[in-house]
Protein backbone atom coordinates (compact mmCIF):
# COMPACT_ATOMS: atom_id res chain seq x y z
CA UNK A 1 0.00 0.00 0.00
CA UNK A 2 1.58 3.50 -1.23
CA UNK A 3 1.60 6.92 1.29
CA UNK A 4 -1.22 8.66 -0.34
CA UNK A 5 -3.52 5.25 0.46
CA UNK A 6 -2.15 5.29 4.11
CA UNK A 7 -3.32 8.87 4.31
CA UNK A 8 -6.75 8.18 2.71
CA UNK A 9 -7.38 5.24 5.61
CA UNK A 10 -6.44 8.02 8.38
CA UNK A 11 -8.46 10.72 6.89
CA UNK A 12 -11.41 8.73 7.27
CA UNK A 13 -11.11 7.02 10.08
CA UNK A 14 -10.62 10.18 12.00
CA UNK A 15 -13.04 12.58 9.46
CA UNK A 16 -16.13 10.12 10.69
CA UNK A 17 -16.63 7.55 7.77
CA UNK A 18 -16.10 5.19 10.28
CA UNK A 19 -19.38 6.08 13.00
CA UNK A 20 -18.37 3.85 15.85
CA UNK A 21 -16.48 6.30 18.37
CA UNK A 22 -14.88 2.80 20.00
CA UNK A 23 -13.15 2.05 17.01
CA UNK A 24 -11.57 5.62 16.89
CA UNK A 25 -10.73 5.68 20.44
CA UNK A 26 -9.06 2.37 19.91
CA UNK A 27 -7.28 3.28 17.22
CA UNK A 28 -5.98 6.70 18.66
CA UNK A 29 -4.95 4.60 21.65
CA UNK A 30 -2.93 1.89 20.20
CA UNK A 31 -1.50 4.70 18.04
CA UNK A 32 -0.03 6.90 20.64
CA UNK A 33 0.70 3.64 22.49
CA UNK A 34 2.60 2.17 19.81
CA UNK A 35 4.49 4.87 18.19
CA UNK A 36 6.80 5.49 21.43
CA UNK A 37 6.89 1.56 22.33
CA UNK A 38 8.71 0.85 18.50
CA UNK A 39 10.38 4.11 18.38
CA UNK A 40 12.08 3.59 21.95
CA UNK A 41 11.72 0.04 21.67
CA UNK A 42 13.72 0.26 18.46
CA UNK A 43 16.33 2.96 20.12
CA UNK A 44 16.69 0.98 22.91
CA UNK A 45 17.54 -1.94 20.68
CA UNK A 46 19.83 0.19 18.60
CA UNK A 47 21.65 1.82 21.14
CA UNK A 48 22.40 -1.37 23.20
CA UNK A 49 23.36 -3.45 20.18
CA UNK A 50 25.81 -0.96 19.18
CA UNK A 51 27.21 -0.83 23.06
CA UNK A 52 27.17 -4.30 23.28
CA UNK A 53 28.87 -5.09 19.80
CA UNK A 54 31.50 -2.26 20.35
CA UNK A 55 32.25 -3.72 23.99
CA UNK A 56 32.64 -6.99 22.76
CA UNK A 57 34.95 -6.20 19.98
CA UNK A 58 36.73 -4.28 22.55
CA UNK A 59 37.06 -7.05 24.88
CA UNK A 60 38.04 -9.77 22.53
CA UNK A 61 40.88 -7.16 21.39
CA UNK A 62 42.04 -6.67 24.94
CA UNK A 63 41.68 -10.04 24.98
CA UNK A 64 43.63 -10.95 22.63
CA UNK A 65 46.32 -8.51 23.45
CA UNK A 66 46.94 -9.84 26.96
CA UNK A 67 47.73 -13.35 24.97
CA UNK A 68 50.15 -11.71 23.36
CA UNK A 69 51.28 -10.34 25.92
CA UNK A 70 51.32 -13.51 28.55
CA UNK A 71 53.00 -15.27 25.74
CA UNK A 72 55.75 -12.28 25.05
CA UNK A 73 56.68 -12.44 28.11
CA UNK A 74 57.12 -16.22 28.43
CA UNK A 75 59.14 -16.09 25.06
CA UNK A 76 61.15 -13.29 26.51
CA UNK A 77 62.20 -15.41 29.49
CA UNK A 78 63.21 -18.08 27.79
CA UNK A 79 64.97 -16.22 24.96
CA UNK A 80 67.08 -14.52 27.85
CA UNK A 81 67.86 -17.34 29.84
CA UNK A 82 69.21 -19.26 26.77
CA UNK A 83 71.32 -16.24 25.52
CA UNK A 84 72.70 -16.02 29.16
CA UNK A 85 74.02 -19.45 28.93
CA UNK A 86 75.49 -18.94 25.54
CA UNK A 87 77.63 -16.30 26.23
CA UNK A 88 78.90 -18.49 29.72
CA UNK A 89 79.92 -21.15 27.06
CA UNK A 90 81.65 -18.63 25.06
CA UNK A 91 83.60 -17.47 27.61
CA UNK A 92 87.61 -18.76 26.92
CA UNK A 93 88.01 -19.03 30.40
CA UNK A 94 85.17 -22.36 30.91
CA UNK A 95 87.45 -24.86 28.72
CA UNK A 96 86.81 -27.58 31.10
CA UNK A 97 82.98 -28.30 29.34
CA UNK A 98 83.04 -31.10 26.91
CA UNK A 99 80.89 -33.20 24.44
CA UNK A 100 82.13 -36.47 26.59
CA UNK A 101 81.37 -37.65 30.47
CA UNK A 102 84.13 -35.49 32.42
CA UNK A 103 86.85 -37.81 33.21
CA UNK A 104 89.34 -35.08 35.49
CA UNK A 105 88.90 -33.34 38.61
CA UNK A 106 89.13 -29.87 37.03
CA UNK A 107 86.21 -31.16 34.24
CA UNK A 108 84.00 -32.37 37.09
CA UNK A 109 84.40 -29.06 38.75
CA UNK A 110 83.66 -27.47 35.79
CA UNK A 111 80.32 -29.29 35.34
CA UNK A 112 79.40 -28.87 38.71
CA UNK A 113 79.80 -25.04 38.23
CA UNK A 114 78.51 -25.02 35.09
CA UNK A 115 74.86 -26.86 36.06
CA UNK A 116 75.26 -24.72 39.50
CA UNK A 117 74.09 -21.85 36.59
CA UNK A 118 71.57 -23.92 35.04
CA UNK A 119 69.78 -24.20 38.32
CA UNK A 120 70.33 -20.98 39.08
CA UNK A 121 68.39 -19.98 35.92
CA UNK A 122 65.33 -22.05 37.12
CA UNK A 123 61.99 -20.57 37.82
CA UNK A 124 58.75 -22.23 39.22
CA UNK A 125 58.02 -22.23 35.61
CA UNK A 126 61.03 -23.77 34.33
CA UNK A 127 60.54 -27.58 33.00
CA UNK A 128 63.83 -27.99 31.69
CA UNK A 129 67.15 -26.25 31.13
CA UNK A 130 69.71 -28.95 28.57
CA UNK A 131 72.90 -28.92 26.74
CA UNK A 132 72.72 -31.67 24.72
CA UNK A 133 76.19 -32.45 23.57
CA UNK A 134 76.69 -34.40 20.04
CA UNK A 135 77.77 -37.62 21.60
CA UNK A 136 74.47 -37.39 23.28
CA UNK A 137 76.00 -36.65 26.49
CA UNK A 138 74.27 -33.65 27.85
CA UNK A 139 74.71 -30.97 30.99
CA UNK A 140 71.04 -30.48 33.56
CA UNK A 141 68.88 -32.12 35.20
CA UNK A 142 69.35 -35.69 35.17
CA UNK A 143 65.82 -36.83 33.97
CA UNK A 144 66.72 -36.39 30.26
CA UNK A 145 66.36 -39.11 27.70
CA UNK A 146 68.11 -38.04 24.46
CA UNK A 147 66.84 -40.92 22.40
CA UNK A 148 63.27 -39.44 23.02
CA UNK A 149 63.75 -36.04 22.03
CA UNK A 150 62.95 -37.02 18.58
CA UNK A 151 59.19 -37.15 20.10
CA UNK A 152 58.86 -33.47 19.79
CA UNK A 153 57.45 -32.93 16.47
CA UNK A 154 59.78 -30.55 15.74
CA UNK A 155 62.81 -31.45 16.92
CA UNK A 156 63.72 -33.33 13.83
CA UNK A 157 62.76 -30.23 11.49
CA UNK A 158 65.68 -28.20 13.02
CA UNK A 159 68.10 -27.72 10.46
CA UNK A 160 71.56 -28.98 10.93
CA UNK A 161 73.16 -25.52 9.68
CA UNK A 162 70.53 -23.47 11.69
CA UNK A 163 72.27 -20.67 13.54
CA UNK A 164 70.14 -18.30 15.90
CA UNK A 165 67.08 -19.46 17.95
CA UNK A 166 64.46 -22.17 16.96
CA UNK A 167 61.50 -22.20 18.69
CA UNK A 168 60.17 -25.88 19.29
CA UNK A 169 56.37 -24.36 19.96
CA UNK A 170 53.78 -26.23 22.25
CA UNK A 171 54.56 -30.15 22.60
CA UNK A 172 54.30 -32.46 25.84
CA UNK A 173 56.97 -33.26 27.79
CA UNK A 174 57.24 -36.82 27.72
CA UNK A 175 61.18 -37.64 27.18
CA UNK A 176 61.87 -38.55 30.47
CA UNK A 177 64.25 -41.48 31.82
CA UNK A 178 61.48 -42.06 34.36
CA UNK A 179 57.68 -41.94 33.79
CA UNK A 180 55.95 -39.98 36.50
CA UNK A 181 52.72 -37.53 37.58
CA UNK A 182 54.58 -34.50 35.19
CA UNK A 183 55.23 -36.98 32.17
CA UNK A 184 53.14 -35.46 29.49
CA UNK A 185 52.64 -31.81 30.86
CA UNK A 186 52.46 -29.51 28.34
CA UNK A 187 55.63 -27.10 27.39
CA UNK A 188 56.81 -24.87 25.22
CA UNK A 189 60.82 -25.39 24.24
CA UNK A 190 63.44 -23.04 22.59
CA UNK A 191 66.36 -24.98 21.21
CA UNK A 192 69.11 -22.52 20.44
CA UNK A 193 72.41 -24.14 18.02
CA UNK A 194 75.94 -23.61 19.77
CA UNK A 195 78.22 -22.43 16.48
CA UNK A 196 81.94 -22.40 17.65
CA UNK A 197 84.54 -24.29 16.01
CA UNK A 198 86.99 -23.92 18.76
CA UNK A 199 84.65 -25.22 21.12
CA UNK A 200 84.46 -28.27 22.38
CA UNK A 201 80.60 -27.65 22.60
CA UNK A 202 80.31 -26.93 18.79
CA UNK A 203 77.27 -28.69 17.67
CA UNK A 204 75.90 -29.18 20.76
CA UNK A 205 72.41 -28.05 21.14
CA UNK A 206 70.64 -25.50 24.25
CA UNK A 207 67.18 -27.02 25.34
CA UNK A 208 64.47 -24.98 27.30
CA UNK A 209 61.42 -25.79 28.06
CA UNK A 210 58.79 -23.97 30.23
CA UNK A 211 55.24 -25.21 31.25
CA UNK A 212 52.70 -24.13 29.22
CA UNK A 213 49.65 -25.41 31.37
CA UNK A 214 49.20 -21.83 32.55
CA UNK A 215 49.12 -20.56 29.19
CA UNK A 216 47.44 -23.16 27.43
CA UNK A 217 44.57 -22.56 30.31
CA UNK A 218 44.41 -19.11 28.92
CA UNK A 219 44.01 -19.52 25.31
CA UNK A 220 41.08 -22.06 26.47
CA UNK A 221 39.39 -20.00 28.36
CA UNK A 222 40.02 -17.24 25.53
CA UNK A 223 38.27 -19.78 23.51
CA UNK A 224 35.39 -20.51 25.24
CA UNK A 225 34.59 -17.31 26.83
CA UNK A 226 34.53 -15.96 23.02
CA UNK A 227 34.10 -18.83 20.88
CA UNK A 228 36.74 -17.54 18.57
CA UNK A 229 39.25 -19.63 16.76
CA UNK A 230 42.41 -18.97 17.72
CA UNK A 231 45.54 -19.28 15.75
CA UNK A 232 49.84 -19.03 15.94
CA UNK A 233 52.27 -19.14 13.36
CA UNK A 234 55.59 -18.97 12.82
CA UNK A 235 56.95 -16.81 10.30
CA UNK A 236 57.19 -19.53 8.11
CA UNK A 237 53.72 -20.71 8.23
CA UNK A 238 54.27 -23.36 10.45
CA UNK A 239 50.96 -23.56 12.88
CA UNK A 240 52.28 -23.30 16.26
CA UNK A 241 49.00 -23.56 18.15
CA UNK A 242 45.82 -23.61 16.57
CA UNK A 243 42.32 -24.51 18.30
CA UNK A 244 41.04 -27.60 18.45
CA UNK A 245 37.59 -27.30 16.96
CA UNK A 246 37.11 -27.30 13.03
CA UNK A 247 36.48 -23.91 11.39
CA UNK A 248 36.15 -22.74 7.51
CA UNK A 249 37.49 -18.81 7.83
CA UNK A 250 34.63 -16.87 6.16
CA UNK A 251 35.43 -13.01 4.74
CA UNK A 252 32.74 -11.89 7.30
CA UNK A 253 34.47 -13.10 10.19
CA UNK A 254 35.80 -10.65 12.85
CA UNK A 255 39.71 -11.14 13.59
CA UNK A 256 41.64 -9.75 15.97
CA UNK A 257 45.45 -10.13 15.09
CA UNK A 258 48.79 -9.37 17.07
CA UNK A 259 52.48 -10.20 16.50
CA UNK A 260 54.51 -11.22 18.79
CA UNK A 261 57.61 -8.91 18.86
CA UNK A 262 60.45 -11.64 20.16
CA UNK A 263 60.02 -14.13 17.43
CA UNK A 264 57.49 -12.51 14.86
CA UNK A 265 54.55 -15.37 15.76
CA UNK A 266 51.88 -13.93 14.68
CA UNK A 267 48.50 -14.42 16.97
CA UNK A 268 44.73 -14.84 14.76
CA UNK A 269 41.36 -15.20 16.83
CA UNK A 270 38.85 -15.05 14.53
CA UNK A 271 34.65 -15.27 15.58
CA UNK A 272 32.07 -15.41 13.15
CA UNK A 273 29.90 -13.05 12.31
CA UNK A 274 26.62 -14.53 13.69
CA UNK A 275 28.66 -15.24 16.98
CA UNK A 276 29.74 -12.03 17.18
CA UNK A 277 26.33 -10.97 16.97
CA UNK A 278 24.68 -13.04 19.15
CA UNK A 279 24.19 -11.21 21.50
CA UNK A 280 22.54 -8.41 19.65
CA UNK A 281 20.48 -10.95 18.50
CA UNK A 282 19.29 -12.30 22.19
CA UNK A 283 18.39 -8.42 22.56
CA UNK A 284 16.65 -7.91 19.55
CA UNK A 285 14.52 -10.97 19.93
CA UNK A 286 13.81 -10.22 23.29
CA UNK A 287 12.87 -6.93 22.19
CA UNK A 288 10.62 -8.52 20.14
CA UNK A 289 9.02 -10.59 21.74
CA UNK A 290 8.44 -7.45 24.79
CA UNK A 291 6.65 -5.37 21.57
CA UNK A 292 4.49 -7.98 20.74
CA UNK A 293 3.57 -9.08 24.42
CA UNK A 294 3.12 -4.66 24.81
CA UNK A 295 1.49 -4.39 21.38
CA UNK A 296 -1.13 -7.42 22.87
CA UNK A 297 -1.52 -5.84 26.28
CA UNK A 298 -1.99 -1.87 25.00
CA UNK A 299 -4.33 -3.99 22.84
CA UNK A 300 -6.44 -5.31 25.25
CA UNK A 301 -5.89 -2.13 27.93
CA UNK A 302 -7.36 0.07 25.24
CA UNK A 303 -10.09 -2.48 24.56
CA UNK A 304 -11.60 -2.41 28.17
CA UNK A 305 -11.04 1.08 27.98
CA UNK A 306 -12.87 2.23 25.25
CA UNK A 307 -15.76 -0.48 25.68
CA UNK A 308 -16.09 1.58 29.56
CA UNK A 309 -15.89 4.75 27.65
CA UNK A 310 -17.96 4.03 24.64
CA UNK A 311 -20.76 2.57 26.85
CA UNK A 312 -21.24 5.71 29.09
CA UNK A 313 -21.41 7.96 25.99
CA UNK A 314 -23.97 5.66 24.59
CA UNK A 315 -25.96 5.61 28.03
CA UNK A 316 -25.96 9.36 27.66
CA UNK A 317 -26.72 9.18 24.08
CA UNK A 318 -30.04 7.25 24.51
CA UNK A 319 -31.01 9.48 27.58
CA UNK A 320 -30.63 12.59 25.07
CA UNK A 321 -32.70 10.64 22.54
CA UNK A 322 -35.34 10.19 24.99
CA UNK A 323 -35.56 13.75 25.87
CA UNK A 324 -35.46 14.56 22.62
CA UNK A 325 -39.01 12.44 21.90
CA UNK A 326 -40.68 14.27 24.67
CA UNK A 327 -39.36 12.12 27.97
CA UNK A 328 -38.65 14.42 30.52
CA UNK A 329 -38.63 12.22 33.34
CA UNK A 330 -35.22 10.40 32.02
CA UNK A 331 -32.06 10.35 33.93
CA UNK A 332 -28.77 9.20 33.54
CA UNK A 333 -27.01 7.45 36.21
CA UNK A 334 -24.10 8.62 37.48
CA UNK A 335 -20.84 6.44 37.69
CA UNK A 336 -18.17 8.35 38.34
CA UNK A 337 -16.23 11.68 39.32
CA UNK A 338 -14.85 12.75 36.19
CA UNK A 339 -15.66 14.57 33.14
CA UNK A 340 -18.46 11.97 31.98
CA UNK A 341 -19.81 11.79 35.65
CA UNK A 342 -20.02 15.93 35.69
CA UNK A 343 -21.22 15.57 32.20
CA UNK A 344 -24.51 12.70 33.31
CA UNK A 345 -24.80 15.67 36.12
CA UNK A 346 -25.14 18.19 34.15
CA UNK A 347 -27.48 16.48 31.54
CA UNK A 348 -29.86 15.69 35.17
CA UNK A 349 -29.48 19.06 36.04
CA UNK A 350 -30.41 20.38 32.65
CA UNK A 351 -33.54 18.21 31.57
CA UNK A 352 -34.60 18.96 35.16
CA UNK A 353 -34.41 22.87 34.31
CA UNK A 354 -35.95 22.27 31.03
CA UNK A 355 -39.01 20.10 32.62
CA UNK A 356 -38.92 23.42 35.21
CA UNK A 357 -38.69 26.01 32.25
CA UNK A 358 -41.08 24.43 30.15
CA UNK A 359 -43.47 24.65 32.89
CA UNK A 360 -42.77 28.16 33.70
CA UNK A 361 -43.10 28.93 29.76
CA UNK A 362 -46.56 27.72 30.12
CA UNK A 363 -47.51 30.06 33.19
CA UNK A 364 -46.03 32.50 32.02
CA UNK A 365 -47.63 32.25 28.78
CA UNK A 366 -51.13 31.86 30.61
CA UNK A 367 -50.44 34.84 32.53
CA UNK A 368 -49.33 36.73 29.52
CA UNK A 369 -52.62 36.18 27.94
CA UNK A 370 -54.37 37.09 31.36
CA UNK A 371 -52.63 40.15 30.94
CA UNK A 372 -53.31 41.01 27.66
CA UNK A 373 -56.73 40.91 27.90
CA UNK A 374 -56.49 43.13 31.08
CA UNK A 375 -54.19 45.65 29.04
CA UNK A 376 -56.62 45.46 26.07
CA UNK A 377 -59.48 45.93 29.01
CA UNK A 378 -57.54 48.70 30.52
CA UNK A 379 -57.06 50.51 27.35
CA UNK A 380 -60.75 51.48 27.33
CA UNK A 381 -61.12 52.73 30.57
CA UNK A 382 -58.86 55.54 30.54
CA UNK A 383 -60.36 57.24 27.26
CA UNK A 384 -63.27 57.87 29.62
CA UNK A 385 -61.29 59.38 32.41
CA UNK A 386 -58.95 61.39 30.33
CA UNK A 387 -62.26 63.13 28.70
CA UNK A 388 -64.03 63.63 31.76
CA UNK A 389 -60.64 65.30 33.32
CA UNK A 390 -60.58 67.48 29.77
CA UNK A 391 -64.42 68.41 30.26
CA UNK A 392 -63.86 69.51 34.26
CA UNK A 393 -60.82 71.31 32.97
CA UNK A 394 -62.79 73.57 30.48
CA UNK A 395 -65.43 73.98 32.64
CA UNK A 396 -63.10 74.99 35.45
CA UNK A 397 -61.24 78.04 32.72
CA UNK A 398 -65.14 78.81 32.08
CA UNK A 399 -65.86 79.40 35.76
CA UNK A 400 -62.72 81.23 36.25
CA UNK A 401 -61.05 78.67 38.78
CA UNK A 402 -57.42 78.50 37.15
CA UNK A 403 -56.01 76.57 40.04
CA UNK A 404 -58.28 73.56 39.59
CA UNK A 405 -57.68 73.97 35.76
CA UNK A 406 -53.87 73.66 36.78
CA UNK A 407 -54.01 70.56 38.98
CA UNK A 408 -56.16 68.98 36.50
CA UNK A 409 -54.22 69.89 33.65
CA UNK A 410 -50.58 68.35 35.44
CA UNK A 411 -53.01 65.47 36.83
CA UNK A 412 -54.03 64.76 33.44
CA UNK A 413 -50.59 65.00 32.24
CA UNK A 414 -48.84 62.83 35.16
CA UNK A 415 -51.91 59.78 34.36
CA UNK A 416 -51.20 60.39 31.02
CA UNK A 417 -47.41 59.16 31.75
CA UNK A 418 -48.18 56.55 33.94
CA UNK A 419 -51.52 54.80 31.99
CA UNK A 420 -49.28 54.43 29.09
CA UNK A 421 -47.74 50.75 29.03
CA UNK A 422 -46.77 51.01 25.67
CA UNK A 423 -43.30 51.61 26.65
CA UNK A 424 -41.47 50.41 29.56
CA UNK A 425 -37.86 52.31 29.38
CA UNK A 426 -38.45 55.88 28.64
CA UNK A 427 -35.95 58.44 28.34
CA UNK A 428 -34.66 60.26 31.62
CA UNK A 429 -35.81 63.89 30.06
CA UNK A 430 -39.41 62.31 30.08
CA UNK A 431 -39.59 60.86 33.62
CA UNK A 432 -38.59 64.13 35.02
CA UNK A 433 -41.13 65.92 33.07
CA UNK A 434 -43.63 63.90 34.47
CA UNK A 435 -41.84 64.19 38.09
CA UNK A 436 -42.09 68.34 37.17
CA UNK A 437 -46.02 67.72 37.12
CA UNK A 438 -46.02 65.63 39.85
CA UNK A 439 -44.71 68.34 42.09
CA UNK A 440 -46.88 71.41 40.35
CA UNK A 441 -49.81 69.50 41.79
CA UNK A 442 -48.13 68.93 44.92
CA UNK A 443 -47.04 72.93 45.17
CA UNK A 444 -51.04 73.49 44.10
CA UNK A 445 -51.96 71.24 47.21
CA UNK A 446 -49.48 72.81 50.04
CA UNK A 447 -48.11 75.98 48.26
CA UNK A 448 -44.46 77.32 48.02
CA UNK A 449 -43.70 75.47 51.01
CA UNK A 450 -40.97 72.72 49.25
CA UNK A 451 -37.98 73.67 47.58
CA UNK A 452 -36.75 71.31 44.35
CA UNK A 453 -33.20 71.32 42.74
CA UNK A 454 -32.27 69.47 39.78
CA UNK A 455 -28.83 69.05 38.64
CA UNK A 456 -28.68 66.92 35.68
CA UNK A 457 -26.69 67.44 32.24
CA UNK A 458 -28.70 68.13 29.26
CA UNK A 459 -26.60 65.50 27.43
CA UNK A 460 -27.68 62.74 29.90
CA UNK A 461 -31.48 63.32 29.17
CA UNK A 462 -31.68 61.19 25.79
CA UNK A 463 -30.54 57.98 27.77
CA UNK A 464 -33.49 55.37 28.95
CA UNK A 465 -34.84 54.73 32.38
CA UNK A 466 -37.56 52.22 33.20
CA UNK A 467 -40.80 53.94 33.41
CA UNK A 468 -42.62 55.12 36.53
CA UNK A 469 -39.58 54.70 38.54
CA UNK A 470 -38.61 57.90 39.89
CA UNK A 471 -42.67 59.18 40.70
CA UNK A 472 -43.19 56.19 43.43
CA UNK A 473 -39.96 57.87 45.53
CA UNK A 474 -41.42 61.16 45.59
CA UNK A 475 -44.64 60.17 46.72
CA UNK A 476 -43.01 58.34 49.70
CA UNK A 477 -41.28 61.89 50.34
CA UNK A 478 -44.25 63.77 50.43
CA UNK A 479 -46.50 60.76 52.46
CA UNK A 480 -43.73 60.32 54.52
CA UNK A 481 -40.80 62.34 54.83
CA UNK A 482 -42.44 65.33 54.97
CA UNK A 483 -44.72 67.36 57.29
CA UNK A 484 -47.38 69.55 55.11
CA UNK A 485 -45.21 69.50 52.06
CA UNK A 486 -42.55 71.47 53.99
CA UNK A 487 -38.67 70.23 53.18
CA UNK A 488 -35.97 70.82 50.71
CA UNK A 489 -35.73 67.77 47.29
CA UNK A 490 -32.13 67.86 45.54
CA UNK A 491 -31.63 65.22 41.92
CA UNK A 492 -28.23 65.33 40.81
CA UNK A 493 -27.65 62.81 37.90
CA UNK A 494 -23.84 62.07 36.87
CA UNK A 495 -22.07 59.73 34.32
CA UNK A 496 -19.78 57.07 35.92
CA UNK A 497 -17.99 55.42 32.50
CA UNK A 498 -21.02 53.85 31.19
CA UNK A 499 -23.34 54.07 34.08
CA UNK A 500 -25.39 56.71 35.09
CA UNK A 501 -25.85 57.66 38.95
CA UNK A 502 -29.30 59.25 40.05
CA UNK A 503 -29.04 60.81 43.58
CA UNK A 504 -32.56 61.87 45.18
CA UNK A 505 -32.01 63.42 48.67
CA UNK A 506 -34.98 64.78 50.79
CA UNK A 507 -34.18 66.20 54.72
CA UNK A 508 -37.44 64.88 55.70
CA UNK A 509 -38.25 62.46 58.93
CA UNK A 510 -35.64 59.65 57.47
CA UNK A 511 -36.13 56.53 58.92
CA UNK A 512 -34.75 54.18 61.69
CA UNK A 513 -31.99 51.63 60.99
CA UNK A 514 -35.23 48.84 61.94
CA UNK A 515 -37.20 49.80 58.85
CA UNK A 516 -34.47 50.31 56.94
CA UNK A 517 -32.80 46.71 56.85
CA UNK A 518 -36.33 45.36 55.86
CA UNK A 519 -36.92 47.99 53.19
CA UNK A 520 -36.24 45.44 50.40
CA UNK A 521 -37.20 42.16 51.73
CA UNK A 522 -40.37 41.14 50.30
CA UNK A 523 -41.69 38.73 52.81
CA UNK A 524 -42.84 41.83 55.22
CA UNK A 525 -46.40 42.46 54.98
CA UNK A 526 -46.23 45.90 54.76
CA UNK A 527 -48.84 48.71 56.19
CA UNK A 528 -50.34 51.19 53.87
CA UNK A 529 -47.89 52.51 51.01
CA UNK A 530 -44.47 52.31 53.07
CA UNK A 531 -41.46 51.72 51.38
CA UNK A 532 -43.31 49.50 48.78
CA UNK A 533 -42.77 52.19 45.97
CA UNK A 534 -39.08 51.30 46.64
CA UNK A 535 -39.15 47.82 46.43
CA UNK A 536 -40.82 48.38 43.39
CA UNK A 537 -38.33 50.61 41.50
CA UNK A 538 -35.75 48.53 43.03
CA UNK A 539 -37.17 45.48 41.17
CA UNK A 540 -37.46 47.21 37.25
CA UNK A 541 -34.21 48.68 37.53
CA UNK A 542 -33.23 45.16 38.34
CA UNK A 543 -35.62 43.65 35.88
CA UNK A 544 -34.14 45.76 33.18
CA UNK A 545 -30.33 46.08 33.74
CA UNK A 546 -29.74 43.17 36.08
CA UNK A 547 -29.16 42.10 39.73
CA UNK A 548 -25.95 44.63 39.90
CA UNK A 549 -27.91 47.70 39.18
CA UNK A 550 -30.91 49.52 41.70
CA UNK A 551 -31.26 51.21 44.75
CA UNK A 552 -29.16 51.74 47.44
CA UNK A 553 -31.02 53.91 50.69
CA UNK A 554 -29.06 55.58 53.38
CA UNK A 555 -31.28 57.35 56.08
CA UNK A 556 -31.13 58.87 59.65
CA UNK A 557 -33.75 59.43 61.92
CA UNK A 558 -34.44 62.97 61.75
CA UNK A 559 -32.10 64.18 59.02
CA UNK A 560 -33.36 62.76 55.69
CA UNK A 561 -32.81 59.98 53.38
CA UNK A 562 -30.34 59.41 50.65
CA UNK A 563 -31.47 57.24 47.63
CA UNK A 564 -28.91 56.12 44.91
CA UNK A 565 -29.72 54.91 41.63
CA UNK A 566 -27.34 53.09 38.73
CA UNK A 567 -28.13 51.72 35.97
CA UNK A 568 -25.96 51.45 32.39
CA UNK A 569 -26.21 53.56 29.81
CA UNK A 570 -29.07 53.15 27.37
CA UNK A 571 -30.03 54.82 23.98
CA UNK A 572 -33.97 55.46 22.53
CA UNK A 573 -32.74 52.98 20.13
CA UNK A 574 -31.70 49.92 22.31
CA UNK A 575 -35.31 49.95 23.85
CA UNK A 576 -36.91 49.83 20.10
CA UNK A 577 -34.83 46.60 19.32
CA UNK A 578 -36.21 45.63 22.68
CA UNK A 579 -39.62 46.33 21.90
CA UNK A 580 -39.07 44.72 18.26
CA UNK A 581 -38.42 41.93 19.34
Amino acid sequence: MNLQGIKERVSRLFTGNYHSIRTKLLACFLIVTLIPLFSLGGLSYYQSAKVINSQFGKYGDNAVAQLEQQTSSTLSRMKQTAETIYSYLLDPSHTGLGNQTPSTYSDIMEKNDFESLLKSLRTQLTAGIYIITTSGYYYGEHNLDVAKLGNIPTWNAKPKAYAGTYWLGFYPQNHSIKSSDSDNLPVIGLAVPIHHPDKAQDGSVILIEEQAEDLLRSFHKFETDTHAHLLIKSPDGTVVYETAADYSPKPSDMTWSRTLAVNQWTMEARISAKAFYQSSGIIRANTMVVAIVSCLLAFGIAYMFSSRFTSRIRTLKDSMQKVSFGNLDTRTPIEGKDELGSLDMSFNRMVTGVKSLIGEVEQSERLKKEAELRAFHYQINPHLLFNTLNSIQWKARLEGAEDIRQMLYHLTMVLEGNLDISQELVTLNRELTMIGHFLNIQEIRYGKVFRYRLDCDEALLPYLIPRMTLQPLFENIFFHAFTDGQGEIHVKVEEDRDELVLTLFDNGAGMKEEKLALLFSPEIKRKGRGGLGVRNADQKFKLHFGPLYGLTVHSVKGEGTTITIRWPKREESYDDGNREN
